[in-house]
């Protein structure tokens, strides 16, 4: 019997989220909607076959799961965690670069938490 999971989360950027899963890893691959061919979701394949989906609902990106078939490395909470902090990284370099702002460091501490510098120059002689 599948008990299907909707996790609702803040992933509103597929960009970001994509980037994300990139900087974390986390294979996956873009598939169309079940109910809308113009929106991509984000499948995160199982060898079990029961994968893992960030689909869009109209908000964000929502996380579908069976957890009965969960086959990750970590908790259910836990893998939000890591890609919820690795997202939040990559909305604040994205959108500062629109601003003129370039990452100089980039470090992941310890603690797991991450630390982005910033910088821009003022071009005004």
């Amino acid at each position: 019997m599948s008990h299907f999971t909707t996790m609702k989360t803040n992933f509103q950027n597929l960009s970001y989220l994509e980037k994300a899963l990139i900087k974390l890893d986390i294979k996956h691959k873009q598939e169309n909607s079940r109910t809308n061919s113009n929106i991509q979701n984000l499948i995160i394949p199982q060898l079990n076959g029961y994968d893992i989906e960030f689909a869009w609902n109209g908000n964000e990106y929502e996380l579908i799961v069976d957890i009965s078939f969960w086959e990750q490395t970590c908790p259910v909470e836990s893998f939000i965690d890591k890609i919820a902090q690795q997202y939040a990284s990559e909305v604040i370099i994205g959108e500062s670069q629109k601003l003129g702002f370039q990452p100089v460091k980039y470090s992941v501490n310890k603690d797991g938490s991450n630390v982005v510098i910033l910088e821009r120059w003022n071009e005004r002689g």
